[in-house]
């Protein structure tokens, strides 16, 4: 199987070109051992480009796992990057996804990606919670630099109420002119270098308590690069019009027995 290696900010993957469907969409056994960084080619995801009719591609996506998962952010920028290399893609794309139609524009240097809107957040003292594409659970921290992300994102994801289902729990802390990110990433288990529809939900939220970099616009820090996150705050505390911008760069090209 011939497969290429992307990054977002860190945040890893592999991509299969399945338009001919030779990769069975059912081995999730298969996907989470060429996720796997000692015994496979090591990845946080694992995406394949399919054919659909009215559209330029399909994004289906699997988290480390194997299972098949919900929208991945940093994924659809890497997917469109790539589908630009096979001639699918030029300035404007149209994919589909897991969570329905995505628009994407390339640009010189990053790719900006729109996010579904957004019509719900719960808001609480401690934390918030909401659906970007996959489901985020976001807290404002002190000092997030040192904070202990896997220990307390790990039980925050299996509590009561998140253990069936799971959520991505997101760490927050405003630094200057800027969101500090971090993310224990369901599916993964574990503390990603980014992630895009978390990365998005912070900055919603972060909108919601008037500390976003701007009215319309939040910069934004994870551990493998920045990204921006712009959106259009409704009166009600919905949003719409929600792009991520960031890069979506190719690593490397390989070929491996399946």
């Amino acid at each position: 199987m011939i497969f290429h290696k992307y990054q977002g900010t860190g945040n890893d993957f592999i991509i299969v070109d399945n338009r001919d469907l030779k990769f069975k969409r059912a081995d999730n056994s298969l996907v989470a051992k060429l996720c796997d960084r000692r015994f496979g080619i090591g990845a946080d995801g694992l995406m394949l480009l399919q054919n659909k009719t009215g559209y330029d591609f399909e994004m289906v996506y699997y988290n480390s796992d194997g299972n098949e998962s919900s929208m991945c952010g940093n994924g659809g920028r890497c997917i469109v990057e790539f589908a630009k290399t096979l001639g699918l893609a030029k300035e404007n794309v149209l994919f589909f996804a897991s969570d329905g139609e995505h628009k994407a524009c390339i640009k010189q240097g990053y790719i900006s990606l729109k996010m579904n809107n957004v019509t719900e957040v719960e808001l609480n003292a401690e934390y918030a919670f909401l659906n970007t594409g996959s489901p985020h659970y976001v807290a404002f921290v002190s000092d997030v630099k040192n904070y202990q992300v896997y220990e307390e994102g790990k039980k925050i994801r299996n509590n009561d109420r998140f253990k069936s289902q799971g959520t991505n729990v997101n760490f927050i802390e405003k630094e200057y002119n800027e969101l500090f990110v971090r993310t224990y990433e369901r599916g993964v288990e574990a503390e990603t270098y980014s992630c895009g529809t978390g990365v998005t939900a912070a900055a919603l939220v972060a909108s919601l308590k008037n500390v976003a970099t701007a009215q319309d616009y939040c910069d934004i820090k994870t551990l493998g690069g920045k990204l921006k996150v712009k959106f259009t705050k409704q009166s009600d505390n919905s949003f719409t019009d929600v792009w991520l911008e960031g890069p979506a760069t190719f690593v490397y090209k390989g070929e491996i027995n399946i």
